[in-house]
């Protein structure tokens, strides 16, 4: 299979738990890290070798990435997958890593640099041909946006360049709104994200949010995975995901789609991300939101209707296996609805086989897909396994 033979996870719980059994699935030793509050944690336990990275505040373990390097080089491991969180979106650790001769089994340091910031993925979106909300560039200050926003039509969303998850956004329908918000959006920018920049887009009050999986060879060439909706959300953060999405036409679908593969390959993209669209429904347009230059939460949804493991990709096409880019695409096949709520269990006798159960702890994750889907076996074998090495 692939050339390397041993990897280093720079993360925890449920995600590092995800990555080790694929990458021992594929034959691979895994390096855990860990944390005093993490000593017992299931990741450590399940890895060939664990490094502790000291006291349990994140600073002092999950982000320092000099204990994780140092880790990485002690084990002799030839590649670092980031997860996602904590360093996943990092550019400085990713550049670290190929210092170090390590792989960074994710984008490049470019693409994490360019999309993590909205504004030049705004620019970089519009080159490649995306449609684009109304908005502005930079703020600057209370005069240029209240000439912005008047401009571009109220409501209008204020939002941070830097970060990310809902944090660093404000919803202003009036001027008075607008200066209110302003300074405090840049405080919580710069104690969140260490960048103070914001800029404004158009608010579509009746808009959902859908986002397109994509996966890129770094060479110009670039794929989807679908569409997933993640329009039901609180406090702008994800809560539940679904794909396909339902009321959402098929020619709309292959355009998200086609505009997706379109920005990653006009980039170069590399590895897996996600692209992010608002879709107005009253108009069936859509518009460019974002770049996620990582493996997504909900990533579990587009695995089960297209009958693939992302995770075992990203460390295929890191070892240089680019096979994935040949032959036809990956047909979805049923519906997956990823409920992004902890303990929950749902285990109606017609749908028990068809339960596809990520755990961590006592923390419970379902991904649930209607029991048609032709991966029952997959699903079964996943459920089976869960099980065994989890207890609640």
């Amino acid at each position: 299979m692939a050339s390397f033979k041993r990897i280093l996870i720079a993360n925890r719980g449920e995600i590092a738990v995800r990555i080790i059994r694929t990458a021992q699935k594929m034959g691979l030793e895994t390096i855990a890290v860990y944390s005093e509050a993490d000593r017992g944690a299931p990741h450590v336990r399940m890895a060939d070798y664990a490094g502790y990275l000291g006291e349990s505040t994140v600073e002092q373990s999950y982000l320092n990435a000099e204990k994780i390097l140092r880790w990485a080089k002690d084990f002799q491991a030839e590649a670092i997958h980031p997860g996602y969180g904590l360093l996943s979106e990092d550019p400085s650790f990713a550049e670290s890593c190929k210092a170090q001769n390590l792989v960074f089994i994710g984008p490049n340091a470019k693409h994490l640099r360019d999309f993590g910031l909205k504004h030049r993925a705004r620019t970089l979106a519009e080159q490649s041909g995306a449609p684009l909300p109304p908005g502005s560039g930079l703020i600057e200050d209370s005069s240029q946006a209240l000439r912005e926003a008047e401009e571009t039509g109220y409501p209008v969303m204020l939002k941070s360049t830097a970060g990310g998850g809902g944090i660093g956004m404000a919803l202003c329908s009036t001027n008075d709104e607008l200066i209110e918000a302003i300074e405090r959006v840049r405080r919580l920018a710069e104690s969140n994200f260490g960048n103070a920049g914001v800029f404004l887009e158009k608010c579509f009050l009746r808009a959902r949010h859908l986002e397109v999986q994509i996966f890129g060879d770094g060479q110009g060439t670039a794929r989807s995975l679908g569409v997933r909706d993640c329009s039901s959300q609180r406090r702008n953060q994800k809560v539940i995901e679904e794909t396909p999405p339902i009321g959402v036409s098929s020619k709309t679908l292959k355009d998200l789609e086609d505009c997706a593969v379109k920005l990653a390959e006009s980039v170069r993209y590399l590895s897996a991300g996600t692209v992010e669209f608002l879709y107005d429904e009253d108009q069936e347009d859509f518009f460019f939101l974002e770049v996620n230059t990582r493996l997504q939460v909900e990533h579990g949804v587009t695995e089960m209707v297209c009958g693939i493991d992302l995770v075992e990709w990203m460390i295929r096409l890191a070892a240089g296996d680019r096979t994935m880019f040949s032959g036809t695409s990956n047909p979805i096949r049923g519906w997956c609805l990823d409920r992004s709520g902890r303990y929950f269990i749902l285990l109606h006798a017609w749908w028990y086989e068809s339960c596809y159960v990520d755990t961590s702890c006592a923390i419970y994750c379902f991904n649930y897909c209607l029991p048609y889907s032709r991966f029952l076996d997959v699903q079964q074998a996943r459920l089976r396994s869960n099980s065994s090495s989890s207890s609640i």
